[in-house]
């Protein structure tokens, strides 16, 4: 169910509620971020996101994606760089900022992230295959 601004839908309560006010569970949240985000609805994820942990890396990793949705590329990299210290295995956080990088023109520093995506496990996972289409081709991906 997709609601409104930046409602969410509650399937406890049966209707679109302000974030704040959702009984929804961390996890259920992400996939709502992800949803909006999917949509195009840059602005009313990071309504959401405003409702989580402040230092929730996978928090930290949604804001730079959205941040640099947006076009405020230098504040998606102090998200994504704030994720990673939080957790340096955070090959989402890696593949989206290299992603950045790609339209940045910084292809070194996106092959950077690349590398450091593999070293930590990513060989092979949509984290490593969308940076790696991203450096070959030019295009980014939106979700």
């Amino acid at each position: 169910v997709f609601c409104t601004g930046s409602k969410v839908y509650d399937k406890d309560k049966k209707k679109c509620v302000d974030p704040q006010e959702s009984s929804l569970e961390r996890d259920e949240r992400y996939q709502t971020v992800r949803q909006l985000a999917y949509a195009g609805r840059y602005m009313d994820a990071q309504n959401v996101l405003d409702t989580m942990d402040p230092a929730d890396p996978g928090r930290l990793t949604y804001m730079g994606f959205t941040n640099r949705k947006l076009g405020n590329l230098d504040v998606a990299n102090m998200f994504y760089e704030e994720a990673i210290k939080a957790d340096p295995a955070n090959i989402l956080a890696r593949s989206y900022m290299g992603q950045g990088f790609v339209e940045e023109g910084r292809i070194p520093d996106a092959v950077a992230q690349l590398k450091l995506i593999r070293a930590h496990g990513g060989a092979g996972s949509w984290a490593e295959t969308s940076l790696r289409n991203a450096i070959a081709t030019g295009k980014t991906y939106s979700y």
